[in-house]
């Protein structure tokens, strides 16, 4: 019996510490304990794991101030300008242009190939660009529009050209010139490509002028087929003044009273601009024949034995005296052009067809094939372009005597020179300009 008692005392106390328990377990669940222990060991969730988390708790959640729009893009033309104030100024008297030897306000472009944006950059010049050019007046004025230029720009560019150049060069000052430009002289030069003088062209030729009182200029290309137009440009844009000319090397010099820091303001063109839209060069009918006959003719021009080759890059300064005495013979010429950019031969029938002058056949197989046309007439009198400029004076140095005076011809015809009136060898004929007009034929 005491066993019993025993085992009863024992599962009572069991069934005490079982009660105990489960009470104690349910008031932590319901009631927060007294001591510290909880808040040191719970557990606490991240803040990615929050609810209502925000990964930048420095920032307002209700912002009262709202981004900025961006403003709309405008193109760059200065044809608006808003009220602002360009930046620079020139007083160049003379349309600014891409390309001074093969373009001429003369001939109208038929369409623009993109809007008026300036090449100049928004706000970099205080003339618009109305295309083609920035024109140094209103272009909404008539001469400018109708290609006439003002003959106050023609009188402020002479009085500013003679002011620069001053006295003029001896024989032998023009020597020393020439022969410090030299090829083992001096690395110094300038090329003049397919684009012919460009307007950053300019400014590369005042950079020059810092250094040395001549600049050594290489001519190829398209460019070379008028070289009269060339030199003519030279001069007129940069006030200076050709001293010597070889083929297609020019020396050009700066001038006597020419100060490197009183230099024209000559704003950069940060783009080409897009060639406007010109009419095109051969039709479909040659003026005065049949549809038929100018198949005819396209096709029996193909056949004719070429004339002459032309390299890229080379110098077409004789390309015009051939083209007119193949014309005493022939009726059609063929100038084999394989290798060379459509647009190179394009422009250069383009000048053969006014310094000629000829009618354009075709353009095929890399082919210029020009006609003399039915009452065609030899030119008489007219003066080609020598190769080699005469820029000796006998009258020049007074005090060269006659035994000094023979040994200086005898060096210039070794150089390359030969003695004559300077002034006749500009008399010639007016400079014929060009167009980019090949592209749109």
């Amino acid at each position: 019996m005491f066993i019993s008692v025993a085992r009863t005392t024992r599962h009572l106390k069991t069934l005490i510490r079982l009660s105990l328990t489960r009470r104690h377990l349910s008031t932590t669940t319901t009631t927060p304990p007294s001591s510290n222990l909880y808040d040191k060991y719970s557990f606490k969730p991240p803040l990615s794991l929050h609810p209502n988390h925000n990964p930048n708790p420095n920032s307002n959640p209700n912002p009262t101030t709202k981004k900025k729009k961006k403003p709309p893009y405008r193109p760059p033309s200065t044809l608006d300008r808003t009220g602002s104030k360009p930046r620079r100024h020139s007083d160049l008297p003379f349309d600014f242009r891409f390309s001074y030897t093969e373009s001429s306000p003369s001939v109208r472009p038929i369409g623009l190939r993109e809007p008026k944006y300036s090449p100049f950059g928004p706000d970099r010049l205080d003339r618009p660009w109305t295309g083609v050019c920035a024109p140094v007046v209103d272009p909404r004025v008539e001469n400018v529009e109708e290609g006439r230029e003002d003959p106050k720009l023609e009188e402020k560019r002479k009085r500013m050209r003679e002011s620069v150049l001053g006295e003029e060069l001896t024989n032998a000052e023009r020597k020393v010139l020439v022969d410090r430009c030299q090829r083992g002289r001096t690395k110094r030069q300038i090329n003049l490509g397919r684009d012919g003088l460009t307007h950053n062209m300019l400014n590369d030729i005042h950079n020059h002028w810092k250094h040395a009182e001549a600049v050594r200029i290489k001519c190829m290309g398209v460019p070379t087929v008028d070289m009269k137009n060339v030199c003519t440009q030279l001069e007129d844009k940069t006030f200076g003044k050709i001293i010597h000319r070889h083929g297609g090397l020019l020396v050009l010099y700066r001038g006597r009273n020419y100060h490197p820091r009183k230099r024209p303001t000559i704003p950069l063109m940060l783009w080409k601009p897009q060639d406007p839209v010109y009419p095109r060069l051969i039709k479909t009918t040659i003026d005065g024949l049949s549809i038929e006959e100018t198949k005819e003719m396209r096709k029996k021009g193909l056949a004719v034995p070429p004339l002459t080759r032309l390299a890229k890059n080379g110098f077409y300064g004789s390309l015009v005296p051939m083209v007119r005495d193949a014309f005493l013979a022939n009726d059609l010429v063929r100038i084999d052009c394989q290798g060379l950019e459509k647009s190179d031969y394009k422009k250069m029938g383009f000048k053969l067809r006014d310094l000629v002058p000829c009618i354009l056949v075709t353009f095929d197989k890399e082919q210029i094939v020009v006609w003399r046309g039915k009452d065609y007439k030899p030119i008489e009198g007219d003066l080609f372009f020598p190769i080699r400029e005469p820029f000796d004076n006998p009258e020049n140095d007074s005090d060269s005597g006659p035994e000094e005076q023979e040994s200086s011809d005898d060096d210039s015809n070794r150089h390359g020179f030969h003695s004559g009136d300077e002034s006749s060898s500009w008399k010639v004929q007016a400079p014929v300009h060009v167009h980019s007009i090949v592209s749109s034929s």
